[in-house]
């Protein structure tokens, strides 16, 4: 399975911190903003990554994540020339995915809870089977998201995006897994009003062929857009308390590369080296002692 991050656009919300930066390469309390879809994506299993970027920004994501091997992955990047929608990842990353599932999630979307590596395994099954998956996270102000509607057995019966009368207060959260072929359904997609590819035009077409499925964030799950000032300034201060609270490193790419068996006892050395003066650099120490002494 290929995977994308979708972390162009111009973060106009943002303005006018990120008119001399992306918004992704923003600090989420200790570590970039796209550590954090990036370790998602590496829970799941994936390790053929394209990031989709700025022409602007592009060579200081390249600069942070290089071409992935030091993660035991593989980074390929591409220009997302202008913001036409979130269904146009699948248009830019055609060649790249080729005849593969994909999973693509956006560049600010923060996901953590126990458990969550089983909903993303479940995902990829499905994508295999040849069913699309979306996830959804109950909100308060579901007009401002894509939204899912849902019967008593947690079917999916209708997306909409952004309805002035929502169905649900279920937001359908940017990850979404894909079996083969999404790059040619993306060509049906047609632009909306706004003139964009709409993801939820996309996971509609799903829908229609009765291969679109949901998977819920309940209780225990936490999920950010970050794509607005008290959005940033609420995950930072969740990622600081979970960290300091439980002593671990939320979303730490090095240590699900580890613990897969991607990264090689010295690589980790190596990256815990260059960290070395602060506290995420003493955790990958600590967590190349754990598997050493085990």
């Amino acid at each position: 399975m290929k995977g994308i991050i979708l972390a162009g656009g111009s973060g106009t919300r943002l303005y006018p911190i990120t008119e001399g930066i992306s918004k992704q390469l923003m600090p989420i309390y200790d570590k970039p903003m796209i550590y954090y879809p990036l370790s998602t994506l590496m829970t799941a299993g994936i390790k053929d990554i394209l990031v989709i970027t700025t022409e602007d920004d592009q060579p200081g994501f390249k600069r942070l994540l290089k071409d992935g091997s030091q993660l035991g992955i593989n980074i390929e990047y591409t220009i997302q020339p202008s913001p036409d929608g979130l269904a146009q990842a699948f248009l830019l990353g055609e060649d790249f995915i080729g005849d593969e599932e994909c999973a693509m999630i956006l560049g600010d979307n923060i996901f953590y809870g126990n458990g969550l590596d089983e909903l993303l395994k479940n995902a990829v099954k499905n994508a295999e089977a040849g069913y699309a998956t979306i996830f959804g996270n109950q909100v308060k102000d579901p007009e401002r998201f894509g939204i899912m509607e849902l019967d008593d057995e947690n079917n999916v019966l209708s997306v909409e995006e952004k309805p002035a009368n929502p169905k649900s207060n279920y937001a359908i959260t940017g990850l979404y897994f894909y079996p083969k072929g999404v790059s040619e359904k993306a060509k049906l997609v047609k632009p909306s009003k706004r003139g964009e590819l709409e993801i939820t035009s996309l996971n509609d077409l799903y829908l229609q062929d009765k291969i679109l499925k949901a998977e819920l964030l309940g209780e225990g799950y936490t999920w950010f857009d970050t794509g607005t000032f008290d959005s940033e300034l609420d995950a930072a201060n969740m990622i600081r308390t979970i960290q300091n609270n439980k002593d671990i490193v939320v979303c730490c790419p090095e240590q699900i590369a580890y613990s897969k068996g991607w990264m090689s006892d010295e690589q980790l050395q190596d990256s815990a080296d260059i960290y070395s003066k602060n506290t995420y650099g003493k955790y990958l120490y600590k967590v190349l002692g754990q598997k050493t002494r085990r």
